[in-house]
């Protein structure tokens, strides 16, 4: 099994160390390094020359978006997954655009970690390939339909991007109503009711009724068993 080597940039020592657990935990990963501040990051990644970096936005001297670009500038394609605790869709936006493969919402779990560690190991094992590329290995790689259900099957008017950030931020929290979930996201409440009811229909959501005083009763959603 190939070995990919991670490094680790959060501000917070605490929580570079759980995170630098999580990627040791998984097999085919080792931490190679912990960057306290965006000055270590960069030049963590220009002479130690990581596959995947874990990169939190919010670092003392520089934004980690701000790093991110600064690596692509330079031509740098090290992978990198953005960390962040911000729930605005253009910090996300901004990730992704920026050349982020991937992001998580803090806090999250080992298994999260772990299934965006799987997605990058896909991704790179077929970019390593050397059988040519097939339409099935291009939508794997660039989320195409059938491969990604999150993303698949939208409706019009709705963004994968938004959708993943809604799932994330679901699955931070387990249960949240549309009202809690929008504030958390920094989007409308009539945005967020559209993603949760898609997801719920294609079953990667559940609702539970919470009943109180009088009027209707509110909406939880929680993620589906998998």
């Amino acid at each position: 099994m190939a070995m990919y080597e991670v490094l680790v940039v959060d501000d917070d020592f605490m929580v570079a160390e759980i995170h630098r657990r999580f990627v040791d935990k998984t097999p085919g990963f080792t931490t190679v390094g912990v960057a306290r501040t965006a000055a270590e990051a960069l030049e963590s990644v220009r002479t130690g020359n990581p596959d995947l970096v874990l990169l939190d936005v919010y670092l003392p001297d520089m934004s980690g978006l701000d790093v991110l670009q600064r690596l692509r500038a330079e031509g740098n394609a090290v992978g990198v997954i953005m960390i962040t605790a911000a729930r605005e869709i253009d910090t996300v936006s901004r990730a992704l655009h920026g050349g982020a493969s991937d992001y998580l919402v803090k806090p999250f779990d080992y298994t999260q970690l772990q299934e965006k560690l799987e997605n990058f190991r896909r991704r790179a094992r077929a970019l390593e390939s050397h059988s040519g590329a097939d339409q099935s290995l291009i939508d794997s790689l660039f989320g195409g339909k059938g491969k990604n259900p999150e993303s698949s099957r939208l409706p019009k008017g709705l963004s994968a991007e938004t959708g993943r950030l809604v799932l994330d931020i679901l699955r931070s929290k387990g249960e949240l109503s549309s009202t809690e979930c929008a504030e958390l996201a920094g989007l409308s409440r009539v945005s967020v009711r559209r993603y949760l009811e898609h997801y719920l229909s294609e079953g990667l959501l559940e609702v539970r009724l919470e009943y109180g005083g009088a009027g209707r009763p509110v909406r939880r959603y929680r993620p589906a068993p998998r």
